[in-house]
């Protein structure tokens, strides 16, 4: 069985959502003309969770809400010999105008931001874009991208990675970084 450091426990977790939920309040107000969008699949479920939450605090106010899939975007889709699964997009409105609220979970080199990005213009011509993800790999940057909204910065060696599980799927919440090296 694979070790790691746990670095967000269930109850950590959800105070880390918790506090960039009040975070966008304070920078976004009530999220008129605004939308969130999760990357699938692994910035679904963090987005759902600050969807739901945001709409609870602001008095069950509807917020427009989808899921963008990036599988044909990313400048790797080809490398593999695996066949790919797409997820598909769950989008019923048009961005065009709006501030967009994109959300993932872990920001590594920046290359799924760069094909969420390119996704995105197929619904319009945001008038602004901004970045939540619960982890950002600071040191492993390929691509000039940076976080607006950060639940935890972690300093890994390119060695190292971030899982993150979820209660949906794994029924555990829990952030924790393994050694690569150690856990193979």
């Amino acid at each position: 069985m694979e070790s790691g450091k746990v670095l967000l426990n269930n109850e950590r977790l959800a105070l880390v959502i918790e506090r960039l939920c009040h975070q966008l309040l304070e920078d976004w107000g009530d999220f008129s003309n605004a939308c969130i969008i999760g990357i699938q699949p692994r910035g679904s479920l963090l987005s759902e969770r600050v969807h739901r939450r945001l709409q609870q605090l602001l008095g069950n106010k509807k917020i427009e809400y989808g899921k963008l899939d990036i599988t044909f975007y990313r400048d790797d889709f080809r490398m593999t010999e695996d066949p790919l699964t797409a997820h598909p997009n769950e989008i019923d409105f048009v961005v065009a105008n709006k501030k967009v609220l994109l959300i993932d979970d872990v920001l590594y080199t920046g290359r799924t931001i760069s094909a969420a990005l390119a996704a995105l213009q197929h619904y319009g011509r945001p008038s602004a874009v901004e970045l939540l993800v619960l982890v950002d790999r600071r040191f492993n940057r390929q691509l000039p991208v940076q976080p607006d909204y950060i639940g935890i910065s972690v300093d890994a060696l390119n060695e190292a990675y971030v899982k993150v599980r979820w209660q949906e799927t794994h029924n555990e919440d829990s952030v924790t970084l393994y050694d690569q090296k150690k856990s193979s």
